[in-house]
C-alpha cells in the first residue's frame, strides 16, 4: 500500500473543494444539477487525479453526469489550475462514487430484516394462550 503525504492530501483536499465550487456557481449544464464531488485521489504524483462524483437522487443514471464531466473536464482542469497554481495541473477523470448507493441498499435490507422480526415477533404473541 502506498504511504499518504501530507502535501497529496492537502492537495486532493483544495482540488475537492474547488472542484464543488465550480459545480455550484459556474458550471450551467443541466445535467449537473445536484452533483458533488463526494472524494479525489490523487496519483503519486500528482499527475492524475480521479474525481468521484454522486448525487442527491442515488438511483440518477450516471451515464449522461459522466459524459457532461468529461467534456466539462477542460473547464474544470483550467480553472482547478487558476485556483491551486500547481506547476502541473492533473489530468481529471470522473468516477461514480457507489457509496451512497450502497448505503441506501443496506439501509433498505435493515429495514426489511427489522419489518420481518416484527412480524415473526407478533405472530408469536398472538399465538400465546
Amino acid at each position: 500500500m502506498s504511504r499518504e503525504y501530507p502535501r497529496k492530501l492537502r492537495v486532493a483536499a483544495e482540488l475537492q473543494r474547488v472542484a464543488n465550487e465550480l459545480l455550484a456557481q459556474e458550471i450551467n449544464d443541466p445535467r449537473l444539477a445536484g452533483v458533488r464531488i463526494s472524494a479525489v485521489e490523487l496519483s503519486g504524483d500528482l499527475s492524475v487525479a480521479r474525481l468521484f462524483f454522486n448525487t442527491l437522487d442515488p438511483d440518477d443514471d450516471p451515464e449522461p453526469i459522466a459524459t457532461a464531466l468529461e467534456r466539462a473536464s477542460g473547464f474544470f482542469r483550467s480553472r482547478l489550475g487558476r485556483a491551486v497554481r500547481l506547476r502541473r495541473v492533473p489530468e481529471l477523470s470522473f468516477v461514480q462514487d457507489l457509496g451512497p448507493r450502497r448505503g441506501f441498499a443496506l439501509t433498505h435490507l435493515i429495514d426489511e430484516v427489522v419489518a420481518h422480526e416484527q412480524n415473526v415477533e407478533d405472530d408469536e404473541t398472538s399465538q400465546e394462550p
